[in-house]
């Protein structure tokens, strides 16, 4: 028994970590294309729900699909209810997982030629480069896979005589309840509901559970996905704990319609194909965790934008800083985090510009928001905290360049707001007229709270020149005055500080602009380079 469970054990631990490389593969081969995908072919929830669960069937990680579509929504790309379409074809898209078992792992028995498999992809990770090394990755991780179910076969048939359905709880409402809570458990345990499916698919197979108790612990399986979710949503950005928790309803609503129905589900089957469940206990598993999430997508697609607006009646909107939408999660999601940072920084430069052209409209007459200031100088502390974080890009050109894009808006606003509080600065534009007139100018070419900053770019650019291109004659005009007596040398120094630090902000307008133009381009890499 003990060499049994030992061999159930590493056959879950083989299972569990081909599952992690088959997936890190699989993303890698794909690229940036999936992220694409999700963007332009969301129009509705059923498109998103359709492609949500190719992309889970073709990735094997309905939590990796799960995380673009929390990222989209958080950088407003995509619309909550789009964004839950994605989620609902990601439950339907693990259910490929437990076919692939069933069929390759029981029926067909692949596991003989396994080893030859993750030889020959560790061969292609280590020699071959770029799509074909990730090819290799993904290879390795399946063969893994595979030489997983064939020890948890060999640990479950060693335990057949002693694991027994009677040992486990009674096929009745309540014992098939506390197996729905074994599987919440399994699913805590292993962090994977597919590794659960597996052990249950072993299991039954083995004649060590029943149908319907293995049945019961697959539907625990599917609600234990939740409290992970759940769990991500403390702290996390107003679209991400929507999704969160639509996620943790939804599951509990088809878990719970499942549960009541699987009795019924039962006698259809037999009905419909008499003797199938012994025969082939594990597709009849499989068939009836597809089916349950299958119904409850389609049950729930037409009611998408009332059930969307339920969760937001529960998770309503709450006053946060800047960067609430600043997933931690979306870390080692380097693109996805970039383009959630991307409304961050468009909103905190609107911000900052609408500040800077009070200042300059309003002059020494400008009341003084120290606090405001603080707020967006703490913000963009945590932006630039937040992109020192991100883990290595997928698709090191572009990454590269949209990280610096992102890093140079940074530079820009802190130039910024560390500039705008020398107010001293401002009572000099009262005194000079053509001071007074660079500043209306410039006042005038912001952007207003709320417009596009990167919109701005060319008309800042314009004037950025202008003021730049002055500066020499500017700055004989005033030593002429001197001259002429009417400035003094101190007066004279005060003004043309004045006029340098107009230039600065001009320039920093500008760059911001330039930067954030890049920063939400989708071909950044074919943009021309510009030294601040």
């Amino acid at each position: 028994m003990t060499w049994a469970l030992l061999e159930s054990a590493g056959g879950l631990g083989l299972f569990l970590l081909g599952m992690v490389i088959m997936t890190d593969g699989l993303r890698g081969l794909a690229g940036d294309a999936l992220q694409r995908v999700l963007r332009r072919h969301t129009a509705s929830p059923t498109s998103g729900a359709a492609v949500g669960a190719l992309m889970t069937a073709l990735i094997q990680s309905s939590s990796a699909t799960t995380v673009m579509a929390v990222g989209f929504a958080g950088a407003s790309l995509l619309t909550f209810p789009q964004a839950l379409g994605i989620v609902f074809g990601a439950n339907l898209g693990t259910t490929i997982t437990g076919w692939m078992v069933a069929i390759l792992g029981f029926k067909l028995d692949l596991a003989g030629i396994m080893p030859a498999a993750i030889l020959l992809g560790a061969l292609l990770r280590l020699f071959g480069r770029g799509r074909w090394a990730q090819a290799g990755f993904a290879l390795a991780g399946f063969g893994l896979i595979f030489m997983g179910i064939a020890g948890l076969q060999a640990g479950m048939g060693g335990l057949a005589e002693v694991v027994t359905p009677d040992r486990f709880p009674a096929d009745t409402w309540p014992g098939r309840l506390r197996l729905v809570a074994v599987g919440i458990a399994l699913t805590l345990v292993t962090q994977s509901s597919s590794a659960g499916v597996a052990m249950a698919i072993t299991a039954v197979s083995a004649g060590a559970i029943s149908f319907t108790q293995a049945a019961a612990l697959v539907i625990g399986m599917d609600v234990g996905t939740t409290v992970t979710a759940a769990v991500a949503t403390v702290g996390a950005s107003l679209p991400a704990r929507r999704t969160g928790w639509a996620h943790v309803l939804y599951n509990l609503m088809t878990g719970a319609a499942a549960f009541v129905l699987l009795p019924s589900f039962v006698a259809v089957l037999e009905w419909l194909l008499p003797g199938v469940l012994l025969a082939n206990p594990e597709l009849s598993l499989v068939g009836f965790h597809t089916a349950f999430n299958l119904l409850g997508v389609v049950a729930v697609l037409p009611m998408a934008n009332a059930f969307g607006a339920l969760v937001e009646r529960l998770v309503p909107e709450r006053p946060g800083p800047f960067t609430e939408r600043l997933e931690a999660s979306l870390l080692v999601e380097p693109e996805l985090a970039l383009r959630a940072t991307t409304p961050v920084l468009e909103d905190l430069s609107s911000r900052a510009l609408a500040f800077l052209g009070e200042e300059l409209r309003e002059g020494a007459r400008a009341p003084r928001r120290s606090d405001d200031l603080v707020h967006l100088e703490m913000a963009v502390d945590e932006v630039e905290h937040y992109l020192g974080q991100l883990a290595p890009s997928t698709d090191p050109s572009r990454g590269r360049a949209r990280r610096a894009a992102a890093l140079h808006v940074v530079d820009q606003l802190g130039r910024l707001l560390r500039r705008v509080t020398q107010r001293e600065v401002l009572a000099r534009f009262d005194e000079n007229e053509e001071l007074r007139a660079w500043a209306d100018r410039l006042a005038a070419a912001l952007p207003a709270t709320g417009h596009s900053v990167a919109a701005a770019e060319t008309e800042l650019g314009a004037l950025n020149e202008e003021i730049d291109e002055r500066r020499m004659g500017f700055r004989d005009q005033v030593l002429a005055d001197v001259a002429r007596g009417g400035l003094d040398a101190s007066q004279a120094l005060d003004v043309t500080d004045a006029y340098r630090w107009l230039r600065r902000m001009s320039h920093h307008a500008w760059r911001l602009s330039h930067h954030l133009g890049r920063l939400g381009a989708d071909e950044l890499a074919t943009l021309p380079e510009r030294s601040d």
